[in-house]
């Protein structure tokens, strides 16, 4: 892969909140893949305490950041919401703080930290990074990469100056990329998003997103990107930091779908469709990060008290294919066609 220093064009994607764990950046790198440590929603200590010690895996690894543009909630909306949640609060113990929040995730200091001591490669989702940005980065001899969800997003992305794109398809786990939280990505195979953003900018491509198996990866990568992003395939490995109720849900036959949702943080996510689904997908206000600060601690006590039911639950389209096991392994598996 020449975007990448990898060995493998394959990409562990960064996932916020504790499955992406340097145990997990080690393993997929021994493997020959490339790993990512998730930068979102971590403090500036937190993640320059990240970066030391991935700097001691001796090999190339990547930061993801959060571009959160300014979303001004619609505040009635929000409040209704807010009383909408109050049985779930109850029955969980959480007091719900009615006042919507924003803020920027630190990103001027988290992006002192990668100017001051850098690493290979650093990756923006949810917006576009400012140019001056991006030529900060690359100066300092950074390889910059943007998320986009569709080819108006790739144009826009090249005008900034990246060097690569991560092409990501609806039908991945967790937060969509889409630079408009108002907006749900509409149905499309990741490798036809490939094909069309490819057709639209010259730059090189990763795909992301559906990620089932093997011949995913290589629908994928024949249709023009030249690595796969895999993220839900590695949510139940043994380096993983899954949460005990995640990893459950991801193999109870009991849960049937994945949904792109609001319900859980004010942007579209997928998720394994489940009762809090089910109450608030239709109601849930668009606007991050303020929903994802209101419902923060209902989750945090879900996942306490294992509830599958009222936790947002991150799985992409392919998760029923998700294996137990070693990281390695798994790449490994995903690897074998190519």
């Amino acid at each position: 892969m020449t975007l990448l220093d990898s060995p493998l064009p394959l990409v562990a994607a960064p996932m916020a909140g504790g499955p992406s764990t340097l145990a997990l950046a080690g393993a997929v790198s021994a493997a020959g893949a490339f790993p990512f440590l998730a930068g979102g929603n971590l403090s500036p200590e937190a993640l320059a305490a990240d970066i030391a010690a991935a700097r001691g895996l001796g090999t190339g690894f990547g930061v993801n950041l959060f571009v959160l543009p300014p979303w001004e909630i619609d505040e009635e909306a929000f409040a209704a919401y807010v009383e909408e949640l109050g049985e779930d609060a109850a029955r969980l113990g959480v007091a719900l703080d009615p006042v919507p929040r924003r803020d920027d995730d630190h990103v001027a200091a988290k992006l002192a930290l990668l100017c001051e001591a850098p690493v290979p490669v650093v990756s923006f989702t949810f917006g576009l990074p400012p140019a001056a940005t991006v030529a900060a980065l690359q100066a300092v001899g950074t390889t910059v990469l943007v998320s986009v969800t569709d080819p108006e997003e790739a144009r826009a992305a090249a005008g900034r100056g990246a060097d690569g794109l991560v092409v990501q398809g609806p039908g991945a786990g967790g937060h969509s990329a889409t630079h408009h939280p108002s907006r749900t990505p509409g149905p499309i195979r990741t490798e036809e998003l490939v094909r069309q953003v490819r057709a639209t900018v010259e730059l090189p491509l990763l795909g992301a997103g559906g990620v089932d198996g093997p011949d995913a990866v290589r629908r994928i990568l024949t249709a023009g990107a030249e690595g796969v992003v895999c993220g839900t395939m590695l949510l139940r490995t043994d380096e993983a930091g899954t949460s005990p109720t995640h990893r459950a849900a991801l193999a109870d036959p009991s849960f049937r779908t994945t949904v792109l949702t609001r319900a859980f943080t004010g942007r579209p996510a997928r998720s394994l469709r489940n009762d809090f689904v089910d109450r608030h997908h239709e109601t849930a206000p668009t606007g991050y990060p303020q929903v994802h600060r209101l419902t923060r601690e209902l989750r945090r006590k879900a996942a306490a008290a294992g509830d599958a039911q009222q936790l947002h639950l991150w799985a992409g389209t392919g998760w029923r294919s998700a294996p137990e096991g070693p990281a390695g392994e798994v790449i490994r598996w995903l690897a074998s066609e190519i």
